[in-house]
Order: structure tokens, then C-alpha cells, then sequence
């Protein structure tokens, strides 16, 4: 599919959120000719290097994709060598993010004849940050706002030019309301971007007193305890699904002496009302999967 409306896009992405918008500016006509992505990585017990899902999407569609280690020191790659985006961004009227992963260095924000736009999935100025869908379910907003800004050099601070919300159903995960985020990310940039590109939409600026941040999901955030309150539970394993998912700890006799064993909740059930028969299996530390019911037999004695 050629680029309808004759725009040089070059688009920066990862994950679920940035598959989702490419797809949807794709199927508005909004192509870009190079997608920005991370390098492959070593996935599993096995460590096998497995590129991100969005590079094998391009690669079917005939999207040049570029996998820099890094974006520090632009300026100093090979001319020659294609993974110099200092060069190649001058060639492009607009940049679009959405979930790269990586701050992008400020030097280049302006290169671009229109800037860079970001695909943020919060109501900016709040939850500024890498977590702001998780941030949203474990807060129990009922609704996630999708808001479409222009970078500058801070984190999220850039002026917004639309928003658009959308209702969050108690089944919802993080990994559902990413997909649907980009969907709604990628239409809305497929919107306002001739409105942008003719000067007709001028970015707004955020009010900076009401800003609020969210920082980097850590492993340790998805502990619980049995004990909880129910919807605080709830919250987390929406939040946290499927990384870094939710665990709590037990007292467990190994060999004769009793230690702390770390037991992960695999399946869980967002319908029911107490702790009892929301969890359908879990995995104890070093073992396989099995009911909640068997695990209470074979642990909780």
C-alpha cells in the first residue's frame, strides 16, 4: 500500500500499543516508509533471538525497519550505514511514536518538518511515564483517555492536540486496553494529521501543575498477600497481566526445614467476589501448574 497522502512518515515503535497504531495509520492510507524499533532479543529458557512482532509485520508489508542499539551519538555512526537516523530523519516530514521504549534524544526532535507526534495512552498531564495503563487499573479509573502530543524535550510534557476516551470494562488487562489503545491512537493520528500538517490544529499546551508520573513496572510491584482486599487484587492482576503477573509467598517445609516459597497465580477469575474462587491455578516456585484447589491439599494442610 502506497502512502496516499504523500507524506515521508518514518514511525517509532514497540510492543502491542505501536502494532496497533501502525496498523490502523496503515489501513488510513498514512504508510511509513521506515519503522524505528528495538534490536531482536533472547526470548526464553532456550535464549533464542526473536525480533519484535512489529518488525515481522513490516517485513510482510515491505516496511524497511531499523533496529539501533542505541540513539546516543547519532551524529557519530557511518554515514553510509542505514542505522544513521540523524541523516535519514531529514529526509521525513513527520514522525509518529507510539511505545518506543526509549527517550529519544532532544537534538532530534525538530529535524523532522513537522516534529515528532506520540501516541500517550493517559489523560496528559496525567500519568506522565512508561506505566500509565497499568497506573490507570490499579488506580480503578473506569476509563483510560488516549492523547495524541507533540514531543519536546521532557518526559510527556509536550503540547496535546486531541484526546479521545475510552471506557475500560472490569474484564480489561493491560494487554487488552494496549491493543486498543493503538487502534484508537492510530485513528485519531489518521484524523488530525492534514489538520495538523495545514496549521488549522494547534497544539495545546498541557497545564504543568496538575502533572503526575508513573514510573517502570518493577517484578516485585506484583506481590500480594491472600489476605487483600479483593478489588485491590483485581486491580493488580489486570494491571500486571501478563507481566510482571501476581504472586504471594508461603511458609513450606523443604527437607525438613520450612522456607519462604514463592507461588505465581496463572489463572485467574476477574468475575468472582472473594480471593477463594477468583484463583484457578497457580504455579508454586520449581513446580508445574496446578488447581488452586490441589495446591491448597498439597500446602496449605
Amino acid at each position: 500500500m502506497e502512502n496516499k497522502n504523500k507524506l515521508k512518515i518514518i514511525f517509532w515503535g514497540t510492543g502491542p500499543l505501536a502494532e496497533s497504531a501502525l496498523y490502523a495509520l496503515y489501513q488510513n492510507g498514512y504508510v511509513p516508509e521506515y519503522v524505528v524499533t528495538k534490536p531482536d532479543a533472547a526470548i526464553g529458557r532456550k535464549q533464542i533471538m526473536t525480533p519484535p512482532m512489529i518488525k515481522k509485520w513490516c517485513e510482510i508489508k515491505g516496511i524497511k525497519v531499523l533496529q539501533p542499539e542505541s540513539l546516543k551519538n547519532l551524529n557519530n555512526v557511518d554515514a553510509e550505514n542505514e542505522n544513521n537516523l540523524h541523516p535519514l530523519l531529514e529526509k521525513y516530514d513527520l514522525a509518529i511514536v507510539a511505545s518506543y521504549g526509549k527517550i529519544i534524544p532532544e537534538n532530534i526532535l525538530n529535524i523532522p518538518t513537522y516534529g515528532f507526534l506520540n501516541v500517550h495512552p493517559s489523560d496528559l498531564p496525567r500519568y506522565r511515564g512508561p506505566s500509565p495503563i497499568e497506573s490507570a487499573l490499579l488506580a480503578s479509573e473506569r476509563a483510560l483517555i488516549i492523547s495524541i502530543m507533540k514531543l519536546d524535550a521532557g518526559m510527556d510534557s509536550g503540547p496535546t492536540l486531541i484526546k479521545q476516551s475510552l471506557d475500560m470494562s472490569m474484564l480489561d488487562t493491560a494487554q487488552s486496553l494496549e491493543l486498543k489503545a493503538g487502534q484508537i491512537g492510530g485513528e485519531l493520528l489518521s484524523q488530525i494529521i492534514p489538520h495538523y500538517v495545514d496549521g488549522t490544529l494547534i497544539p495545546k499546551d498541557q497545564n504543568h501543575n496538575e502533572a503526575t508520573v508513573c514510573k517502570f513496572i518493577e517484578k516485585s510491584q506484583g506481590e500480594i498477600k491472600l489476605t487483600d482486599n479483593i478489588e485491590e487484587i483485581k486491580n493488580k492482576w489486570r494491571a500486571f497481566y501478563p507481566w510482571p503477573g501476581i504472586f504471594f509467598f508461603i511458609k513450606h517445609k523443604i527437607h525438613d526445614e520450612e522456607k519462604d516459597v514463592r507461588i505465581k497465580i496463572s489463572e485467574f477469575n476477574l468475575l468472582e467476589e472473594n480471593i477463594e474462587t477468583c484463583i484457578i491455578k497457580v504455579t508454586p516456585e520449581g513446580k508445574s501448574e496446578m488447581t488452586f484447589e490441589d495446591f491448597k491439599r498439597g500446602y496449605l494442610k
